[in-house]
């Protein structure tokens, strides 16, 4: 069986919207997006505990989102490609264009 490019690309495209697929992960983004953090300032604000916290870190490190360095028994954590925080804005604007079409649809609606 002959694996085209072309479809081993789109596997790889799958693979880091898979990582992005959790509302944990998509906040600890949101949390690194101005600089790197300890994994203990990430599960204090997450409010998550850090066993989870830390599996969460995990998935985004082994999608080569995040990377992560030991300062002596911490571990700062910290976005890789930056690029990944305009995906998220492009979402936002998603989300935004969507909640403007609801709402024409609910004035059509009610008035």
């Amino acid at each position: 069986m002959v694996v085209k490019i072309s479809d081993k690309i789109s596997q790889l495209k799958a693979d880091i919207f898979k990582a992005l697929s959790h509302p944990t992960r998509i906040r600890i983004l949101e949390l690194l997006k101005d600089g790197e953090l300890c994994v203990c300032d990430i599960f204090e604000q997450l409010g998550v505990e850090q066993a989870n916290t830390s599996q969460h870190l995990a998935v985004l490190k082994k999608q080569h989102i995040l990377e992560s360095r030991k300062e002596g028994l911490r571990v700062i954590y910290s976005i890789k490609y930056p690029e990944i925080i305009e995906v998220l804005k492009a979402v936002d604007k998603i989300l935004f264009l969507q909640a403007n079409e609801a709402m024409k649809t609910f004035g059509e609606f009610s008035g």
